[in-house]
């Protein structure tokens, strides 16, 4: 109310063009909708537009096993985005006061935050809130309203013990003052302001180090823990929460204790490991490190493809397209995909072939004798040797001649099969990624 109150006086010096948003949690029976109602009957004697939104939130809370405070947020920020977007909106003004912001730096204190954490209530986001009564104290707020004799409503619930918050505003922060600090709020306000200062540093130098070492795709994100594990402790900590955020969305739930978990799994020298937290599973595989949703696919499913050349064979849940050419008078320096350890290209003696040919992703038990090999290895142990990680493997794409491994992506095509120069009439193999098009 008293925000209302401000920026319908402000509005016409800063040509504010003001809407009332109200959410309904409809968490206690009649009197949430009285609220909504007191809201709306304000908003219209104010002349000013009502738009109105609200959900079930202690059913949904339910349904999706979550707590109910952090529900009722996610909710009605929600809310407000899809208003935003819709360009209904540019801006949302919210009325945290520096009393919430003390109130929510101990509270994230208690429960272990790092420096992110404590940095608090940003008073403008990039996603277009405000928050313009950041520095002022809950008191001056009360006593502003009486002073313009505004009318406001007060949530019962805001005094319910059960909820942490309350407990804190109620009975822990008044505590602290009488007994350590009359100063507390004040304290704990500038605390947040220089760890905003520190994270705003942060932010850019991860931005800076972040596309070197974190690759997405595939819905992961892989950190290359052979490069990361040379930068300073302070660096990994922000990196590996970077990496967390990017493949889950956020990082609601993760806490100083997961970081410090993922950064014992990244100084492992080698190896494989796995880190579960909330919503999101760690996997160490050699020298790398993927982060997912929990539930999500390693890689693509099984698949065959027949291909008769020439052909054009896209991998499923993958952006490469294996192409197959034949050739006359086979000649390798004008092949620019003749490497077998990199890019796994070549060609095939097609007097050799007998067909028919197919594209397929490999199974247990295949196994291929790499040109300048002296027997034939399974892919299993080509793949632990090349330090290809596991979930690169699911899909990985051979080229098979009846029952025979003739090509396979790095590894390139079998000594028994491989075109010399001058073959009259050779197959060209190689993987591309997909040309992409509009």
């Amino acid at each position: 109310m008293a925000l209302l109150h401000v920026l319908r006086e402000l509005a016409p010096r800063w040509g504010l063009r003001l809407s009332v948003l109200h959410f309904n949690h409809h968490l206690r029976a009649g009197a949430s909708d009285g609220d909504e109602a007191f809201v709306r009957q304000l908003a219209g004697r104010s002349g000013l537009q009502f738009i109105a939104g609200g959900a079930l939130v202690r059913e949904e809370a339910e349904r999706r096993a979550e707590n109910l405070e952090q529900m009722a947020r996610d909710l009605r920020y929600g809310f407000f985005r899809e208003l935003i977007e819709a360009g209904k909106l540019n801006k949302v003004a919210l009325g945290h006061t520096r009393s919430d912001q003390a109130e929510t730096v101990l509270f994230r204190l208690l429960r272990g935050s790092g420096t992110a954490g404590l940095a608090g209530i940003h008073a403008v986001t990039r996603e277009g809130f405000v928050r313009p009564l950041i520095e002022a104290e809950r008191p001056e707020i009360e006593d502003y309203l009486r002073g313009v004799g505004a009318e406001w409503r007060e949530d019962a619930s805001n005094a319910d013990p059960r909820f942490d918050r309350n407990r804190i505003r109620h009975e822990l922060l008044p505590a602290l003052q009488r007994e350590w600090n009359p100063e507390l709020s004040n304290t704990l306000a500038r605390m947040a302001a220089v760890a905003r200062d520190e994270e705003a540093y942060w932010e850019d130098e991860i931005n800076r180090l972040a596309p070197g070492l974190l690759t997405e795709g595939r819905g992961a994100v892989v950190l290359d823990a052979a490069k990361a594990r040379r930068l300073p402790v302070a660096v990994l900590r922000r990196l590996l929460r970077r990496a967390v955020a990017r493949a889950k969305g956020d990082l609601r739930g993760t806490g100083v204790d997961h970081v410090e978990r993922l950064l014992e799994l990244l100084r492992h020298g080698s190896g494989e490991g796995r880190v579960e937290l909330p919503g999101l599973v760690a996997v160490r595989s050699f020298d790398w490190i993927r982060f997912a949703k929990k539930g999500a696919a390693a890689g693509p499913s099984e698949f065959a493809v027949p291909a008769a050349p020439p052909a054009r064979v896209p991998l499923p849940g993958s952006n490469s397209v294996i192409y197959l050419e034949l050739v006359n008078n086979y000649d390798p320096g004008k092949d620019p995909n003749t490497g077998y350890t990199s890019g796994g290209g070549g060609a095939l003696d097609w007097r050799k072939l007998t067909g028919p040919l197919e594209v397929r992703s490999w199974r247990p038990g295949d196994q291929i004798q790499p040109i300048g090999r002296v027997k034939a290895h399974k892919l299993k142990i080509l793949f632990q040797k090349a330090r290809v990680p596991s979930w690169d493997r699911p899909g990985w794409p051979i080229l098979t001649d009846r029952a025979n491994v003739v090509w396979t992506r790095q590894f390139g095509v079998a000594e028994d099969y491989a075109a010399e120069a001058g073959c009259p009439r050779a197959l060209r193999v190689w993987e591309e990624p997909a040309k992409q098009t509009g």
